[in-house]
C-alpha cells in the first residue's frame, strides 16, 4: 500500500465535495528518480498515485465523458486523467492505467505526430510523440484522443486565420486518423482567452481544457475547464492533498490552518 501522510489522509475522508476533478500529466519517465522536467512524473510515483485512485474508489471517465453528464449525476469522487502533448513514453502509463481498469484523455498535437515535437524546446523528454497507429490503439482500448492544436502554439498571439487553422486542422487530422469525431481539446501552455474559447466552441469542439487549477467545473463552462497539474516532486500525500483543496500547490501551512480552523469553530459553536 502506498504511504499517505496520516494528516492528508484524514483531510481525504471528505473529497470530493466540491465536484470531478481533472489531473494533467505529461510526461512518463522509468523507474523512481524525481524527473528533471517539471511536468514529468516518475513511473513509480505514476503507479502509486493511480493505486491511491483506484483504492480511494475514485470514478476516471474521460473528458467528453464528463462533460457529456451534469455534474450532480457523477460521484463524488470523480477524476478524469489527462495528458498533453502525446509523448512515446506515455505508453506505459496507457497501460498501467489499463491495467487497473482506468481510462484518460490524450491531447495531441498533430502536427508532431509520429516524430519529435517541432515546437521550441524547454527541457521536455527527448523523442517522438505517438504515431497514428499507437494512437489508434489507444483509443481501442477505451482511451480518449483529444486536440491540442497542430503546432502547440500560444493562441491568444496568433491572428483569427492561424487560430483556425490550428484548431479545424488538429480535429481534421486527428479524426482521418481515428475514424471518429474528436472533441475535446486543450489550450497549449494553458493560454487562452475570450477570443481563443468563441474559436474552440466554433471550430466544432465540444470541451476545452485550460490549466488554471480548481474543481473541473467550477465555471460552469465546457470551454474553461479547470486541471490541477501533477508535479515532478508530487509524492502520493502531495496529489491526495491537492484532491483535498482543488488547489496545484497545497503546502503543510495551508492544512494546519485549515485544522486550526475546524477546531476553533467547532469550539466556538459549542453551547
Amino acid at each position: 500500500m502506498t504511504w499517505i501522510d496520516p494528516l492528508a489522509r484524514r483531510l481525504h475522508r471528505h473529497a470530493g465535495r466540491h465536484g470531478p476533478i481533472v489531473l494533467m500529466y505529461h510526461a512518463i519517465t522509468p523507474g523512481k528518480g524525481t524527473p528533471a522536467w517539471p511536468w514529468a512524473v516518475s513511473m513509480q510515483r505514476f503507479r502509486d498515485q493511480l493505486d491511491f485512485l483506484a483504492t480511494a474508489g475514485y470514478t476516471t471517465p474521460t473528458m467528453a465523458e464528463l462533460v457529456a453528464m451534469p455534474a450532480k449525476r457523477w460521484p463524488e469522487r470523480t477524476a478524469v486523467i489527462t495528458f498533453d502533448d502525446g509523448y512515446v513514453d506515455n505508453l506505459a502509463a496507457c497501460e498501467e492505467l489499463q491495467k487497473r481498469g482506468m481510462r484518460a484523455t490524450w491531447f495531441i498535437v498533430s502536427g508532431s505526430i509520429g516524430r519529435e515535437p517541432a515546437w521550441p524546446a524547454d527541457g521536455r523528454p527527448v523523442g517522438r510523440l505517438l504515431n497514428a497507429a499507437e494512437l489508434r490503439e489507444m483509443q481501442a482500448g477505451g482511451m480518449e484522443i483529444g486536440s491540442h492544436t497542430v503546432g502547440h502554439a500560444r493562441l491568444t498571439e496568433v491572428d483569427d486565420i492561424r487560430l483556425m487553422q490550428e484548431l479545424t486542422d488538429s480535429k481534421a487530422t486527428l479524426e482521418a486518423i481515428l475514424g471518429n469525431t474528436v472533441a475535446s481539446f486543450a489550450y497549449p501552455y494553458g493560454v487562452w482567452d475570450t477570443r481563443c474559447a468563441a474559436a474552440v466552441q466554433q471550430a466544432g469542439y465540444l470541451s476545452a481544457c485550460t490549466t488554471r487549477s480548481g474543481w473541473a467545473l467550477r465555471d460552469e463552462d465546457s470551454f474553461r475547464l479547470r486541471r490541477l497539474t501533477v508535479f515532478n516532486t508530487d509524492t502520493t500525500s502531495v496529489l491526495v492533498r491537492n484532491l483535498c483543496f482543488g488547489d496545484n500547490q497545497t503546502t503543510f501551512t495551508r492544512l494546519l490552518r485549515y485544522q486550526f480552523g475546524r477546531l476553533a469553530h467547532r469550539v466556538s459553536t459549542q453551547p
